[in-house]
């Protein structure tokens, strides 16, 4: 009876199949693709563009930081840009919080 079920069962008696093992893998490896191009690569390289833009920055540059402050910059400081936003008032915020360039003083 037991050698009856085991030539019924599918792939052969005791075959293991091997192509049916890499086709249960294939929704996994499609998932991670379709996740890699919607989250991770662009993730990557919006992350890769603010790099640029905080390696690019200098004296004059009009700058927004991510919490919404606009103003000038007037120094640098270790991890620090010390910004201009009002004719007597100076602060500095971590290098990483510019979100944006708007331009320079000179333009």
């Amino acid at each position: 009876m037991i050698g009856t079920a085991y030539a019924m069962a599918p792939g052969g008696g005791g075959q293991a199949g091997g192509a049916s093992g890499m086709l249960g893998l294939l929704p996994f490896v499609l998932m991670f693709l379709v996740l890699y191009f919607l989250l991770i690569f662009p993730q990557q390289r919006k992350q890769k563009k603010h790099m640029e833009l905080l390696a690019n920055l200098k004296k004059g540059d009009r700058v927004v930081t991510s919490g919404g402050i606009h103003g000038s910059i007037v120094g640098f400081k270790d991890r620090l840009v010390v910004l201009k936003v009002d004719e007597k008032v100076k602060i500095e915020v971590e290098k990483s919080c510019i979100s944006a360039i708007k331009g320079s003083e000179a333009s």
